[in-house]
Formats: structure tokens, C-alpha cells, sequence
């Protein structure tokens, strides 16, 4: 299977996220998995954001839950923290440290949002990929489906592990963008053997020719291989009879 997920939709992202989207039907008229903030560093939300996302739940993509925030707001706790939360995240990984209550917390406010507007909630994503024991010990008391890491898929409430390959770029300088094409040709020479291929796009990943190029060449060939679902469809045909989970989550 081929899963592709777009990241940090936002009314501040929409217009970045919208070419992203438009890149990746140019390829193929796929359905997608739309990560949503719904208040994106503290932003409200918007009328005309609220009816794009009802357009786009119509259409059939899946849209699930990408923090709440997309902030992280506490202080780091050391050095090698610090490189985490403020480096390698940009202060953005809002869930990397939150103990239980307050994950759970901010969970339930996502999930009180996405009731509000009717739009069924399967799937949880945290920014960056980063999640505090407390975040997943509160996943386990939520309804949601599943959710994800860099490396993995998780079954919840369960936390039953799946490993997929993931393409993802980080274009936030020249020397990230330089060093996201060997990784993910690194990535693409090994997805052979995973059942699951997740292509983890950004709002800016249609903006910078390279890694636009390449992304696009690789999702086109694979989809001569693979068929495409979003991603709650994906992980509950994972938990199908013929595959089964490796690990539990920590």
C-alpha cells in the first residue's frame, strides 16, 4: 500500500498545503490523509478554511488530527533536549514532553473540534513525529484508530506496531534540503519489503524544484506498483489476517 499525507493544514499553511495537494493530483487523482491544526501557533480558525476542509472531506480524503497547537510551550530539559525541541523541531513539537493529563488535554479539545464540524476523527499525527510517554498513555484512553511515528504506524488503543517507510523532506534551509534527497534515497532502496510506503509531504515541498522533482517521480512510480489509501484505511488493512504487529509502542 501507498499512503500520502500532507502536513500542518492550517488557514496560516492553506495556500502552501493547496500546492502540495495540486502537485500530487497532477500525478494521480488520489485520496489523501490531511494533517489538521486546528489552532496553529494560536491562530483561530476560519469560515473559509472550515469550508476548503469540508470540500475536501467530501471529496474523500480522510482529515485527522495534527496537535493542537503545533507549539511546543515547555522549557527543554537539558542540552540533548534542546537540540530536539528547538532544533530539530523548531520549537514545534508540541507533544514531545506534555505528561498525560495535559496531552490528553489538548486530544480532547482536537477531538471537540472535529465533532463540532461533523467531520469524522480516526487518527492522531503529532508534530514532528514526537510523542512523551504521558501522550501515549492518554492516546490509550481516546477512540481514535491509530497513529504514527517517523519509523511506524501504531493500532490504538492497543499501540500494536507497524513498520512502513517514510518519505519526508525538511526544507527549512539549503543544507536540509541538500541532505533530504540521500535520505530518501536511502529510504526508496529499502521500501521494497514494507507493506506500507507513506509519502509525509509539507507545505512547502511543491516550492523547491529538487526535492518537488523528486518526490513527484517517485510517487508516479509508484503507483504503478502499489494502491494508494489514506491512512486510517491503510493501518486497518494492516491489522488484517495476513500481517501482523512486530512490537508494542513504548
Amino acid at each position: 500500500m501507498l499512503s500520502v499525507t500532507v502536513h500542518d493544514v492550517a488557514p496560516f499553511t492553506l495556500s502552501a498545503c493547496q500546492r502540495v495537494i495540486d502537485a500530487v493530483q497532477e500525478v494521480a487523482d488520489v485520496r489523501l490523509t490531511l494533517l489538521v491544526v486546528p489552532r496553529y501557533h494560536l491562530r483561530p480558525s476560519n469560515r473559509h478554511f472550515e469550508q476548503t476542509l469540508h470540500d475536501f472531506h467530501r471529496q474523500g480524503h480522510e482529515l485527522a488530527l495534527h496537535g493542537y497547537s503545533h507549539l511546543d510551550d515547555g522549557e527543554p530539559s537539558g542540552w540533548m533536549d534542546h537540540v530536539k525541541r528547538r532544533w530539530y523541531t523548531d520549537g514545534e513539537g508540541e507533544f514531545s514532553a506534555l505528561p498525560q493529563d495535559e496531552a490528553l488535554r489538548r486530544l480532547e479539545a482536537g477531538r471537540r473540534w472535529f465533532s463540532r464540524r461533523g467531520w469524522p476523527l480516526y487518527g492522531f499525527v503529532a508534530p514532528a513525529w514526537l510523542m512523551s510517554r504521558g501522550t501515549w498513555q492518554a492516546l490509550q484512553q481516546l477512540p481514535l484508530d491509530y497513529t504514527a511515528t517517523l519509523r511506524s504506524v501504531y493500532s490504538l488503543p492497543a499501540a500494536e506496531r507497524y513498520r512502513s517507510a517514510c518519505m519526508a523532506f525538511s526544507t527549512r534551509s539549503a543544507w536540509r534540503r541538500a541532505v533530504s534527497l540521500p535520505r530518501n534515497a536511502w529510504v526508496a532502496a529499502r521500501w521494497h519489503a514494507q507493506p506500507l510506503v507513506r509519502f509525509e509531504l509539507h507545505p512547502h515541498d511543491a516550492d523547491h524544484t529538487l526535492i518537488h522533482r523528486c518526490w513527484r517521480e517517485r510517487l508516479r512510480a509508484l503507483l504503478d506498483e502499489r494502491d494508494a489509501l489514506p491512512l486510517a484505511e491503510a493501518v486497518r488493512a494492516l491489522r488484517g489476517p495476513l500481517l501482523h504487529p512486530q512490537v508494542a509502542a513504548p
